[in-house]
């Protein structure tokens, strides 16, 4: 036999590759960068090359709420793909992630690549075609000790409203002039998903269909590096790696230096081409819920990469050239081989230091000891299962530890529902960073919020220990199944989460109608506090099958119903007392469009629709001011600028309204609309006022912007106190923790209901406030009542429902919708 030498196998194989798939130019028709590719044309040309080539598994994860598939190439060499699932296993084992030992003889790098995540930093979804081939067909070699997983859309929804959007408005040839149309997206603009929420701070809250579906698949692999591609503004060239400071202090002395090896890496090709970039400024690595955070809290090296762009296929830039997207496309691609190139080169040092990241059996682990309503605990857990994060219930006994929130050393006796989540576990890593009670901040000038800590987003009290905690298996709390109870007056649930709003809309929109109780009422051997649900057969005459119907709903719920067979209390109200209020099922419309925060508007669209369960009418701002009012009972205003909207003819339309019986729930910068009008209460509090003739500005130039965050809060949690007895509050204590996102502040209201308020002395419990902006909200108003006539303005000055993942505000909103002034809607209508 005549042996072939290597080097010709080798060329003859690659000619076969090569001409077994089409280029992405071939394959599309035009060359990249010169148009933007419709996602399912993506989708088609990685189906096209996975089919052909055999380097390659294009998988499906998930699909979008929009219904466009979220997908996933798999690239690696043919021996490696055939033992695809024992690579996967074996890198997991050398993490001990999983039990096992593995039988590999050689390590494999794991590389995942997400492109996209905002839709109309378009570029990254043409430039990852481009690397997928190049891969397949020049770079093979690469392959040989590597997976590279590239996930070509993290966003589709959004890049499909981005792309279809520019072809309908592009001009022919294109034009580069800012101002034209073609550079100026409409509201919401392709960032967002379907439902507004920016994918890339939802990876370690998972509120949305995308980030949920693609934690699946991540957590399955947890890879060695993992890079998120963006584009920033059109004047500044290119990002990457290393980061700027702050860094959280868990991330290790590796992540640091092989984020600098790869900068380095990058910065080698672009000086070549006389490329500029900049690395270590402004997009540092803190909040944990980034594409570049998430991952390096998880072990990987993880970093953004930012391009110059989100302006069609060409813009005039002020340093006087004409930015297109064939070099967007370039720059995106380069950095994305280079990435590859250097973790090809150190596949058994990421692999060994990637163990050492997972290895946190150490003695100084901290234990996180959680107690609160069982429907809050249950929350949380579902959170820890999406990150796959370890936890137990603790056995009965005295658990003494450090009380964050109260300053001091405390015990609890733990119960049934006791929840022990502990840093001495594989992601013990990331189990610090969500649960320590305040950040360590290097630096005040950050990119994003400084305060998360989930104990307080989930309205948990919480204690931390280095002691060991005796535990058990955690299981689901069993509800008890309701019964009919044919014989009774009304049934009873109680009102603290949630879970228990759901049910409440659940009855809503069957037709049942539910009252709730104002103050505290004892009956059939039950205490139930403010905001309960009473459910009474009087009110329920007509509803067929009432107590069975009533019952199914609660177990599908999980809802505990008591009954009773009297409405005579023995402590509180009768079940007939005007304390014991009608809940009246409201219409409700929310303000979309130009003018409110796209961001504040998807939050209100996600809760009603997928937390909630109840139907709302979005109105755009557009034409608000020519809708029929009367047929709404609630407006509710999105953070957002209102000056044009409510002028002095459409203010005094929408008081006319509310003074008849309708309810304004505004948010945020909303508050502007009415703060200092005629016939208003609410006052926003005067800033102080600055003499700049007698205060000569002596702050050095170089200094502008740190002297600047004096007057900034970024995302702090602020110890609030609450009047525990206003149906607003009801489900709170006599305090809340309140993430506050703005230094803006409003006096305490005279003639309203002053809910939540912040004292002379506001205790800041975690996050960076600045030192004048810590004056200036003393003494404000947090969440506010103004009746008016025979309705009421709520004045909510901290958004309760931000990204979704404060989950202890959302009762708060629910209450302002169905409790406070509910009771005198005229027309009972089933939805």
């Amino acid at each position: 036999m005549i042996k072939v030498p290597a080097l010709v196998t080798a060329l003859f194989f690659s000619f076969q590759v090569a001409f077994a798939q089409q280029s992405p130019e071939e394959f599309l028709g035009y060359q990249l960068g010169t148009n933007f590719t419709r996602h399912h044309k993506v989708v088609e040309y990685f189906e096209h090359v996975a089919e052909k080539s055999g380097l390659v598994q294009f998988k499906r994860y998930g699909e979008t709420p929009e219904g466009r598939p979220l997908t996933y190439a798999v690239i690696s060499s043919e021996e490696n793909l055939n033992n695809l699932e024992e690579i996967r296993q074996s890198h997991l084992q050398n993490a001990g992630v999983i039990e096992g030992n593995t039988t590999l003889p050689s390590k494999k790098g794991i590389i995942w690549l997400s492109y996209n995540v905002h839709g109309n930093e378009a570029s990254s979804t043409e430039a990852a075609m481009q690397t997928l081939y190049e891969l397949v067909t020049e770079k093979q070699q690469w392959l040989q000790d590597l997976v590279v997983i590239i996930d070509p859309a993290v966003n589709p929804d959004g890049r499909d409203r981005y792309v279809n959007w520019y072809k309908q408005v592009k001009a022919t040839p294109y034009n580069t002039a800012p101002m034209a149309v073609e550079h100026n997206e409409p509201w919401p603009g392709g960032r967002p998903n379907h439902y507004l929420f920016d994918l890339n701070r939802d990876w370690a809250w998972a509120t949305q269909a995308e980030t949920r579906q693609r934690l699946e698949i991540y957590n399955q692999w947890l890879p060695h590096i993992h890079v998120d591609f963006h584009e920033q503004g059109r004047n500044d060239p290119y990002y990457f790696a290393p980061a700027a400071e702050p860094l959280h202090n868990i991330i290790t002395p590796f992540q640091r230096e092989f984020q600098r090896e790869i900068g380095l890496n990058h910065a080698r090709y672009f000086d070549e081409e006389g490329w500029l970039y900049f690395t270590k400024e402004r997009f540092d690595l803190l909040y944990p819920s980034y594409g570049d955070t998430y991952p390096t809290f998880m072990g990987a090296i993880g970093m953004t990469y930012e391009q110059a762009g989100q302006e069609g296929l060409g813009i005039e830039t002020e340093q006087g050239y004409v930015l297109i997207l064939v070099d967007r496309v370039e720059h995106h691609h380069v950095t994305g081989l280079s990435t590859i190139e250097i973790a090809s080169e150190n596949v058994e040092r990421l692999s060994a230091e990637f163990s050492k990241f997972y290895d946190n059996s150490g003695k100084n682990a901290i234990n996180y000891v959680l107690t609160g309503h069982r429907d809050k605990l249950e929350l949380l857990k579902d959170l820890l299962d999406r990150h796959e994060i370890n936890y137990a219930m603790a056995q009965p006994g005295k658990i003494k530890g450090y009380d964050a929130l109260k300053k001091k050393n405390s015990s609890i006796e733990a119960a049934q529902n006791t929840l022990v989540v502990s840093t001495a576990q594989p992601k013990g890593k990331m189990v610090k960073v969500l649960m320590e009670p305040a950040t360590s901040l290097p630096d005040s000038l950050t990119y994003d919020i400084t305060a998360w800590s989930l104990p307080y987003a989930y309205g948990l009290d919480a204690l931390s220990t280095t002691s060991s905690v005796p535990t058990i298996a955690a299981t689901k709390t069993h509800i008890t199944e309701n019964k009919p109870a044919p014989g009774a007056a009304a049934y009873i649930t109680r009102w603290n989460s949630m879970k228990d709003a759901r049910f409440l809309s659940a009855l809503l929109k069957t037709g049942i109608r539910v009252r709730f109780t104002e103050t505290a009422l004892g009956t059939a051997g039950q205490n139930f506090g403010p905001g309960s649900l009473i459910i009474t057969k009087s009110d329920n005459g007509k509803v067929n099958d009432f107590d069975e119907q009533l019952t199914r709903i609660a177990n599908e719920h999980e809802r505990e119903l008591f009954s009773t067979s009297t409405g005579f209390s023995t402590s509180g109200p009768d079940l007939g007392s005007s304390q014991v209020k009608i809940i009246n099922t409201p219409r409700i419309g929310i303000l979309r469009g130009e003018g409110t925060s796209s961001l504040n508007y998807g939050e209100l669209w996600y809760f009603f629709e997928q937390e909630l369960n109840y139907p709302v009418t979005s109105i755009d701002t557009g034409y608000f001011s020519n809708i029929d009012l009367s047929k709404l009972n609630i407006v509710i205003l999105p953070n957002g600028n209102y000056s044009e909207l409510f002028n002095e003819v459409g203010l005094d339309r929408i008081t006319e309204w509310v003074k008849s019986g309708g309810k304004v729930i505004a948010i945020g910068n909303a508050l502007k609309s009415f703060a200092g009008k005629e016939g208003f209460d609410l006052k926003l509090k005067e800033q102080k006022e600055k003499d700049s003739l007698s205060k000569p500005n002596l702050v050095p130039y170089a200094l502008r912007e740190r002297e600047g965050i004096k007057e900034l809060i970024t995302g702090s949690i602020i110890e609030t106190q609450m009047d525990s007895t206003h149906p607003m509050a009801f489900g709170y204590e006599d305090t809340y923790l309140s993430l506050k996102l703005s230094s803006e502040s409003y006096s305490l209201l005279s003639n309203g209901f002053n809910v939540g308020y912040l004292q002379d002395t506001p205790n800041i419990v975690a996050g960076f406030v600045g030192s004048e902006a810590g004056k200036e909200i003393r003494n404000s108003l947090t969440f506010g009542v103004e009746p008016m006539g025979a309705g009421s303005f709520i004045y909510l000055v901290d958004n309760p429902l931000f990204r979704a993942f404060w989950q202890n505000g959302k009762l708060l909103f629910v209450n302002s919708i169905f409790f406070v002034d509910n009771s005198e809607i005229s027309t009972y209508t089933k939805l």
